[in-house]
């Protein structure tokens, strides 16, 4: 039994939700860069920036793409069957779990790189900072990636 088929209330619903999650956790991804660029000739600005930046990074960010990918399960999980009584998504799609382990990936890259990169910075370590650089070059990949996948369903 189904909850929602595609196109349904309930399963548009989840879909809006899915995808404005996950806007939320990637808007750093855009806004950062140009931050840390224009913050690399004064220290004291930089520093307070990132401080801001590293509070919210876990909250918002970190929060957003744990319950986007959450989201995105109910997704699959609603997602009907087609004329042929087969599902439109199923877990046997060859596009779905590579989909997941980037997403669990982003979560250690975001949790393990760019925080803790973040972090650094707003504690006046620029040299460790670079993490975060580098973090955000990672999960701007694997989003695309990811966006790939989920757009063109390779193998579905």
């Amino acid at each position: 039994m189904l909850l929602a088929d595609i196109g349904d209330t309930p399963y548009n619903i989840i879909l809006f939700v899915h995808i404005l999650t996950m806007f939320a956790a990637f808007a750093p991804m855009f806004v950062h860069p140009f931050i840390d660029r224009q913050t690399q000739g004064d220290p004291s600005v930089r520093q307070s920036i990132f401080a801001g930046i590293a509070q919210r990074s876990m909250k918002i960010y970190g929060s957003m793409l744990i319950l986007g990918g959450l989201l995105g399960f109910g997704v699959a999980g609603m997602s009907g069957k087609d004329a042929n009584d087969e599902l439109f998504i199923s877990v046997s799609d060859s596009w779905l779990w590579p989909a997941v382990v980037i997403w669990i990936a982003m979560n250690g890259v975001l949790h393990g790189m760019i925080i803790p990169g973040e972090k650094a910075i707003a504690a006046g370590d620029d040299t460790t900072g670079k993490r975060a650089e580098i973090g955000g070059m990672l999960i701007t990949v694997m989003f695309l990636a990811t966006l790939y996948l989920m757009v063109f369903k390779p193998g579905a």
